[in-house]
């Protein structure tokens, strides 16, 4: 790979960009097939290798006697928790263990410290503030934690709105339907409501932070691979 290509492949991932790269194994030549530009080869290639790339999976094609390597790179999978609460930290570590980027959003300085998080990206913004600047795209899951609406509204809000794949938010039966007529009076529907998971977390009789935690990354992860 030369510089040029690795350039605008780092360049693509730090912005959260899907990569679809072809390289053609006698010589190494390489074309991205998700650039607006297109010449005839890159067009080809994309029409014969319209399966892999509808199905994000990465593979060998052929043309003539040429062989292609289709490289389908996606952004990573990303938690964002609102909310730096005792359980966020569990949450945090099992997210990670599972290969997912991890941002924790709390305005409260006493809670959002990276002795709390180590080696955790915090962002001390209102909620509403740090997810308007950030890319949530298909590959997001959102969970909210504070229990309070000040902040968890403000990030459903955005949430609901986005492309996140999964939307939790953690409190009781009775604190979600409170939560529920509050977005109704805001304008959302019921429709979009229901994508809020909530009480947040498979019903597994969770207690501890810990066992709260394991719940709830098992429901992401449940609903990404639905």
């Amino acid at each position: 790979m030369n510089e040029d290509v690795l350039n605008k492949v780092l360049e693509a991932k730090e912005n959260r960009k899907e990569v679809i790269l072809a390289t053609q194994l006698e010589n190494g030549n390489q074309l991205f097939l998700n650039d607006k530009k297109e010449d005839g080869l890159s067009s080809n290639l994309k029409q014969i290798a319209s399966d892999l790339i509808k199905n994000k999976k990465s593979g060998v094609i052929n043309i003539g006697n040429n062989r292609w390597f289709i490289d389908i790179s996606l952004p990573s999978l990303r938690l964002l928790v609102v909310g730096a609460v005792h359980i966020a930290q569990p949450l945090a570590n099992i997210a990670s263990v599972c290969e997912f980027d991890i941002t924790i959003i709390d305005p409260r300085s006493t809670f959002a410290t990276e002795k709390r998080f180590p080696n955790i990206k915090v962002l001390k913004d209102w909620p509403s503030e740090a997810l308007n600047n950030l890319v949530i795209d298909d590959r997001t899951a959102i969970v909210t934690l504070t229990h309070d609406p000040k902040l968890d509204d403000s990030a459903l809000e955005i949430a609901l709105k986005s492309r996140a794949f999964y939307i939790g938010s953690l409190g009781s039966s009775k604190t979600h339907e409170s939560r529920k007529r509050r977005l109704e009076k805001s304008g959302f529907t019921e429709k979009q409501i229901k994508k809020i998971n909530g009480p947040v977390g498979i019903d597994i009789g969770a207690k501890s932070p810990n066992e709260i935690a394991i719940a709830i990354m098992s429901e992401i992860i449940f609903t990404y691979r639905s």
